[in-house]
Order: structure tokens, then sequence, then C-alpha cells
């Protein structure tokens, strides 16, 4: 049930071809002009809260949600589900918290929500910096994992045909940031999430329907064929190996919650609304959207391990990051017909998509990072400073190929970890300690963006991902020193702790002019301009 024959591939690759051109045709008709610098960064806030919402979802439904925490759900079954849950919980964190705030204060960039607050080229600098550091490792592992993709559906095992499809993605991922610019952007991570969405709960109704439309029977069989019985349905068996199962689970989540929220790409949405009642709205529908798309990749992941089996999934993966796509083939018997046949190249079509929409997302906000904070300066035209954002992109997307070519055969784990707990350390003590504490100083920030990075890079290289087993990057090494798999549950304390501390040495002179000029504009970042708020 897990085979692919010719007539999936084939319309696989029919409508993997059909989806780039279809794609590259939206950027060109909806892409803004050359000297239209508020149309490139944010699309004019044009976009409804229905489209806005889904692009924010498409944005925390990436290849991390669909394939990783797919297979996780799939291996380990209940630590799975908190996980993708996790994801749901990081989206109302940003919904109730950090949204609004975001929208008053920001323009185009972090850079610009940290400098409305603390002004100055080396915050804005060192926030283009950490922008970087968080999104190249998760990009890489996107564009990866788009070789990876191809070869499994069309069967190629040629590492030549796999390098080549990574070039040419991410040559597509340039021409999205570079020509659709945030409409662009957008409008691809709008068509991405209605086909994966829209062909998950087709492939979760089969799924159901084999098991009677009863979800207990389906945790059941799982459980029956996941090689470790009720274990499965219970907590623990994702981090069963190591020595603090426990606090590993919470540092995951940790990393999850805070770093998910806090993603520049995933930010930068709140800019394009176009008032905070907008924001609002458009949060409810990415939350809406999210949270179905949990229950349908919990079904398919399951479900996964019910019709297939563990063995069966480990076989095609040993971190079971195709058990998404095995599960929705299962879901099918043994046999496909014209339709099904379609039908599946749609969910492997939605898989493809999602890796081009979320890397090309990462592009355009690392693009706009370098053009406008580091790049731009006072006085210079749009046309200029548009022509530098798409420079900019080219200059992003070139390292990140060649990152991608060299990395692809090995585990891409530990880049992703990294994204997660950067947004974590560094961004989340920012972004809380600089809208909501009024003697936040410049050395306090600083200290925030350079102490929690510094922090999950040194962290980092001790981990079991990064060497110390079979499944890690270097396996062929062992320098693993860190008790934990990922580095939040000490880095993020570190992050805030850093900046406390920068504040505190400040002075209480820096401390007091900080204060004052909170103040001023404390309105305008918790409430927003009269403008907004009247609408």
């Amino acid at each position: 049930m897990t085979d692919f024959d010719g007539s999936a591939q084939s319309w696989s690759l029919v409508a993997f071809c059909s989806v780039v051109s279809l794609t590259l045709l939206l950027c060109v008709l909806t892409g803004p002009d050359r000297d239209d610098l508020d149309e490139f960064y944010t699309g004019y806030r044009y976009l409804s809260p229905l489209r806005n919402g889904l692009a924010i979802a498409g944005d925390y439904i990436s290849a991390a949600t669909v394939l990783t925490i797919g297979g996780v759900i799939a291996l380990c079954g209940y630590d799975g589900v908190v996980l993708a849950l996790s994801t749901l919980l990081s989206l109302l964190l940003l919904m109730f918290l950090l949204a609004e705030p975001l929208h008053h204060t920001g323009r185009f960039t972090m850079g610009d929500v940290l400098g409305r607050r603390l002004p100055g080229r080396a915050v804005r600098i060192t926030a283009c910096a950490v922008t970087l550091a968080a999104l190249v490792p998760m990009m890489v592992v996107q564009l990866a994992g788009v070789g990876q993709l191809l070869a499994f559906v069309l069967g190629f095992s040629d590492g030549a045909m796999r390098t080549g499809c990574i070039v040419g993605a991410g040559t597509l991922m340039i021409g999205y940031a570079a020509i659709g610019g945030m409409r662009g952007t957008a409008l691809i991570q709008i068509l991405k999430t209605v086909i994966l969405l829209g062909s998950g709960l087709i492939i979760s109704g089969l799924i159901l329907h084999t098991f009677g439309w009863s979800p207990q029977n389906l945790f059941r069989a799982a459980a029956r064929r996941s090689g470790t019985g009720d274990g499965f349905l219970r907590y623990g068996l994702q981090f069963a190996d190591g020595p603090h199962r426990g606090l590993d689970m919470v540092s995951t989540q940790c990393a999850i919650v805070l770093g998910g929220a806090c993603l520049p790409h995933v930010t930068m949405r709140m800019y394009t609304a176009g008032n905070a009642r907008q924001v609002r709205r458009a949060m409810s529908w990415a939350v809406s959207t999210v949270a179905l798309f949990i229950a349908v990749i919990t079904v398919i992941g399951v479900g996964a391990t019910a019709l297939i089996g563990r063995t069966g999934i480990v076989t095609a993966d040993p971190r079971g990051n195709t058990a998404y796509l095995l599960g929705s083939r299962a879901a099918f018997g043994l046999d496909l017909s014209r339709a099904e046949s379609l039908l599946f190249a749609t969910v492997t079509t939605a898989i493809f998509l999602t890796l081009l929409a979320s890397v090309a997302s990462m592009t355009l906000a690392c693009a706009n990072s370098l053009a406008h904070d580091v790049a731009a300066r006072p006085g210079m035209s749009p046309l200029r400073e548009t022509a530098l954002a798409r420079l900019a992109a080219l200059a992003v997307g070139i390292p990140v190929i060649l990152l991608a070519v060299t990395a692809q055969h090995r585990s891409l784990q530990p880049l992703a970890t990294l994204s997660f707990c950067l947004g974590a350390s560094a961004i989340a003590p920012a972004l809380v300690y600089s809208l909501f504490w009024r003697r936040y100083t410049r050395a306090g920030l600083m200290c925030t963006l350079i102490g929690g990075t510094l922090s999950v890079l040194v962290l980092m290289t001790g981990t079991n991902l990064v060497s110390g087993s079979p499944r890690s990057a270097f396996p062929e090494v062992d320098f693993n020193w860190f008790p934990f798999t990922t580095t939040a549950l000490v880095s993020v304390p570190v992050g805030f702790l850093c900046g406390l501390l920068g504040t505190l040495l400040s002075g209480r002179a820096a401390a007091a002019r900080e204060r004052e000029r909170y103040e001023s504009i404390e309105r305008v970042l918790l409430v927003g301009p009269s403008r907004s708020r009247s609408r």
C-alpha cells in the first residue's frame, strides 16, 4: 500500500510542473511596481482578514509541521499530538500577546519594531543578523526537503537529480520573493493552505471511514502496530532513550511555543493588516485553520501507523518524515483508480508547494531586513530600496542553495531545532521586553539578542542532534555533552537574564530616559494610533 505506481508518479510530475507555472504567473501578475516600496514590503495591506489569516496559517503549517511533526505523531503517538498542539498554543500566544503591538509598531521588519522603542543603527544591524541566523537554517532544511520529496515520490535515487531539484527550487524561491514581494508570497501561502487542507480533509475522511468513523478504533489499531503497545497512547515515548525525557519534552515544547510565535517570517504578517481589528480577525482565521489542520495531521499520522505499521514507516525514513505521504497513499488501498491517482497527486503537490511557499516567505523576510535595516539610508529613493530588496533576495538565496546541496545527505533536524531555539531565546525576550518593559534599555536589547543567540549556538553543538547518535548530523563523532535534545530549557532563561542584566547595568539615568521614551509612545505601542482604533 505504500508503493507509488507509475500513474501516481505521472500525475504528481504533471501537478508539480503545473503548480510551478501557476505560482510564477501569480507572482508576475501581482508583483509590485519597481518604485513602490510599501507594495513590495506589505502588499499595501490589501489582504482581507480571511486571506491574511490563511497566509499566517500557511507560515505556521510549514514542512516542519507537515513532515516532522507528522512523523513524530506516526512513531510516538501521544507525544506527537502534544507537539502539534504546541504549534497551536504558539499561534494563540502570538494572537493574544504580540499581534496587535507588532502591528502598531512595525512597518516592514523586526528592526522597525525594535527600533521604534530603541532607535539606533546598531539595533537594526543586530536585528538583521539575528533574523538571518534564525531563518537561514530553516530555509536550508526546507530546500533540501524538496530534493528528498521529489526523489521519494518520483522514484529516482541519483544524487545529481536531487541536487538539480534543490537548485531549481532555490531559483524559484528567489524568483517568488524578488518578483512577487509580500503580495505574491502571500498568495502562494494562501493557495498552499487551501490545497493542503482540502486534500488532507479528504484523506482523513477516507482513513476514518476505514475504521468505521471511530477515532477510538483508529488509535487502538495504531497502538497494536506501533511496536510499543499502549505506550503509543501514553506520554514519554519520543524521548524514552534519554536521561531526562520529561524535561526534554518541556524544552522542545518551549522552543516550539515561543520560537514559532516570534520567527520573523511570521511576525512580518502582522504588518500587512490594515488596522487592529483586521489583525484580530486575521488571527482568528489563522487559529481556526491551524486547529483544523492539527486534527487532519493527527488522523493521517496515526492512520499511517494503523495501516502500514511502524516497520513500514521507519523503512521508508528512520525519522518518519514520509509518514504523511505514506498514510495518504495507504488510505486508498492496494490499487489506485485514475481519480485516486489525481487526488494523491494533489497531496504530493500540496507538500511540494508547502516547501516552496515556506522558503519563499523566509527569503522575503531576510531580504527585507537586509535591504531596509542594513543597506537603506535616510533619504534613499523607493526605487533604489526596492531594487536593493530584490538583490538581497538573490544574496540570501544563493548561499542557502549551496548550503542545502552540501547538507542534503545529513540529518537536518539540528538546523530546524536551531531556528526555533533562536526564535525562543533571542527574538522572544527582545520583543517581550521592548514592548512591555518601560525601563528596558538599548544595552539590554543588545545583550538579549547577542546573549540569547550565542547561548543557543554554543549549547546546540553539544546536543545529541549534532553528534553522538546514529541519527545525528555527524554520527561518526561524539562530542555530545548537553543533556537535552533542544536548548530552550536553558537558553530561553539566559536570553531573558541577559536583557535584565544589560538593563540593570546601564544605570539609572539610562533606565529613566528609556522609561520617559516608552511613556511617550506607550499608547501607540499597546493601543495603536487613533485612526486605527476608531476604524
